[in-house]
């Protein structure tokens, strides 16, 4: 689907040389541009420093990106959706289901659920919008071997679903180190245009980042490369008002003599650019409580919620 901002004529003072050069390097509209910082521009393109500068002001001028009323930015928002995660707890925390424009980070151990509301939101997703989805498809990365097709065909079966579709409407990318995967996220913002891909999930954004960079002399070089990953993500978010979704480890504090001695991997860095943080542990039997850590807007509730053969159900 073309963007309402995509580059169908030759722009006053860019040539179609140029236009070009940015359409082969996924800078496929004027919104893509407006948004991107400069250095990646021209990374990408080989584009002049000058010139990368003199287009970036061009395009904002035509799209008046420069100041805007509260009221502006707050009718902005209104064109922002949600998918349900199939529990009417677990939308109720977060004001209706999964955001679009926005990241939504999934915090726990292993074995929380992370995963499993990962995939149910494969299948929400592709429903109508009447029916809590936004009937686009979905990009599932992979950084850890926890998709599992044959979860995402039970959750579909058990809710009456078309299975074969369901699957044929995720696109899949595994990843292998952490070089791979911010490279599929520099990569997608066509595919998420072409494909009309209206979920992005990351499971999970931090694994082989923790993996790779070890040490403390290594922590700078990690956090740089993390901030500059994720907020691309939330670009991507806002640019095609899809939604992101995150999973995120935990670490422990030893030094924590009271209270939770966990807390979400990734430092600052994550939590400044995540929109909405929840946590997740697990409870008894197959159920598990969740609470919104940090959120603009979100109230820090408590709720329980249960990983069911149909998927992710309210708790009894």
């Amino acid at each position: 689907m073309e963007s309402e901002h995509a580059f169908t004529t030759e722009i006053k003072g860019i040539g179609k040389t140029t236009i070009s050069k940015l359409n082969a390097a996924g800078f496929t509209t004027l919104d893509a541009i407006a948004i991107t910082p400069s250095k990646e521009i021209i990374e990408k393109t080989g584009i002049g420093e000058d010139t990368v500068a003199g287009i970036i002001q061009k395009v904002r001028d035509l799209l008046g990106l420069e100041l805007i009323t509260a009221l502006e930015l707050f009718e902005k928002k209104q064109s922002s959706k949600r998918i349900t995660t199939a529990s009417n707890n677990l939308d109720s925390l977060l004001g209706g289901g999964v955001e679009t424009q926005a990241i939504t980070e999934l915090i726990g151990e292993y074995g929380a659920g992370k995963s499993q509301i990962c995939m149910q939101l494969c299948v929400t997703s592709q429903l109508p919008t009447e029916k809590g989805g936004l009937g686009g498809k979905v990009l599932f990365i992979d950084t850890e071997g926890t998709f599992a097709p044959q979860r995402v065909k039970e959750i579909a079966e058990a809710r009456n679903l078309e299975s074969k579709n369901i699957l044929e409407n995720i696109i899949y990318a595994r990843c292998y180190n952490s070089d791979h995967q911010i490279l599929i996220v520099d990569k997608i913002s066509k595919v998420i245009n072409e494909e009309e891909v209206k979920l992005v999930v990351v499971d999970s954004l931090i694994s082989h980042f923790r993996g790779e960079y070890v040490g403390r002399e290594l922590l700078s070089e990690r956090q740089q490369k993390l901030n500059k990953h994720i907020h691309r993500l939330l670009r991507l978010a806002e640019l095609h008002n899809c939604a992101v979704v995150i999973t995120n480890q935990i670490q422990s504090n030893p030094q924590a003599f009271f209270g939770d001695p966990n807390r979400p991997a990734g430092g600052n860095v994550i939590a400044h650019a995540s929109t909405h943080r929840l946590y997740i542990r697990k409870g008894k039997v197959n159920t598990r409580i969740a609470h919104v850590i940090d959120s603009p807007y979100l109230p820090g509730d408590k709720i329980r919620f249960a990983i069911t053969t149909m998927g992710i159900e309210d708790a009894e």
